[in-house]
C-alpha cells in the first residue's frame, strides 16, 4: 500500500501544477501547490484519507490543458447563517468544475433522488451518508450566489469515488453532473474540455480564484462550528 502512495507521489510531484498563458509555463509540483493553499504537508496528505483523496483528484487534473487554478477546503456561507464546505473547485476556461471527494472503500448504492446513500462490506456492515449529488447542488448554489455573473451552465458536478470502492447501482441522469471513480476523472474532464466553448478568459479565472481564495484556510473556529452545525442536522 505504502509503495503505491510514493510511486503515485513521484508521478505528482513533476506534475505542472497551473498552466500560464506564457511561452515557457512555470513548472510547480501538485503536492507543492497543495501544501501552499492548504497548509498540509507530505504526511498530512498522503495519512489523512480526506486529504489524500483531494490531492490525487487535483492530482489528475493538473496535467490538463488550458489556463486553470484550484482551490481546495474552502468554506462558504449557504444563506442560512451556515457554511458548506467545498473540496475543490476547479476553474478553467470552459467553466467551474465543482469536485466532491469521496475517499470510500466498499460497495456504494444510490441513485440522485434518495436522501442518503448506502456504503456496505462484506462482513455486511453498513453506513449511510448524504446523497453526494445533492451535497455537490448545495455547494454549487453557494457558489453561485457568490459568483452571480456566472451562468448556472458554467459549473459542472463532478462527484469522485476512490479507486478502492465498487458503484453498484448508483444512477444519476441530472444535467452536467458526474458519478465516477477517481481513475476516470481526467478523460472526463479532458472531454469536457474538449467539447466544450472557451467561457472565461485567464484575468476573469484569476479574478474568481483571487475572490474565493478568502474562503481558504479559514481558521480552526469556523471549521469546528461547521462541523458542529452538521452534527446538529444530523441528530434533529
Amino acid at each position: 500500500m505504502f509503495k503505491k502512495i510514493i510511486h503515485r507521489l513521484e508521478d505528482l510531484l513533476i506534475s505542472p501544477a497551473v498552466n500560464k498563458p506564457a511561452d515557457k509555463p512555470k513548472q510547480k509540483s501538485v503536492i507543492s501547490t497543495y501544501k501552499e493553499q492548504t497548509g498540509n504537508g507530505l504526511f498530512s496528505t498522503i495519512f489523512n484519507k480526506g486529504n489524500y483523496g483531494e490531492f490525487l483528484s487535483y492530482g489528475k487534473l493538473a496535467k490538463l490543458p488550458g489556463y486553470h487554478k484550484a482551490l481546495f477546503n474552502i468554506y462558504i456561507p449557504n444563506g442560512k447563517e451556515k457554511t458548506t464546505e467545498i473540496d475543490l473547485v476547479y476553474i478553467h476556461e470552459t467553466g467551474i468544475y465543482v469536485i466532491e471527494s469521496k475517499n470510500y472503500s466498499g460497495w456504494i448504492f444510490g441513485d440522485e433522488k434518495s436522501q442518503n446513500w448506502m456504503q456496505t462490506f462484506p462482513n455486511r456492515q453498513k453506513f449511510s451518508f448524504y446523497n453526494p449529488i445533492k451535497q455537490n447542488l448545495g455547494h454549487i448554489k453557494a457558489l453561485k450566489d457568490l459568483l452571480p455573473s456566472l451562468e448556472t451552465t458554467q459549473f459542472t458536478s463532478v462527484i469522485v469515488f476512490s479507486e478502492r470502492c465498487e458503484l453498484k447501482k448508483v444512477t444519476c441522469e441530472t444535467k452536467d453532473t458526474y458519478v465516477i471513480k477517481r481513475d476516470r476523472l481526467s478523460n472526463l474532464i479532458a472531454q469536457q474540455i474538449q467539447e466544450s466553448p472557451k467561457t472565461l478568459e485567464a484575468p476573469y479565472i484569476d479574478k474568481i480564484y483571487n475572490f474565493l481564495a478568502q474562503y481558504q484556510k479559514v481558521d480552526k473556529s469556523v471549521k469546528e462550528q461547521h462541523i458542529e452545525k452538521i452534527k446538529g442536522n444530523v441528530t434533529r
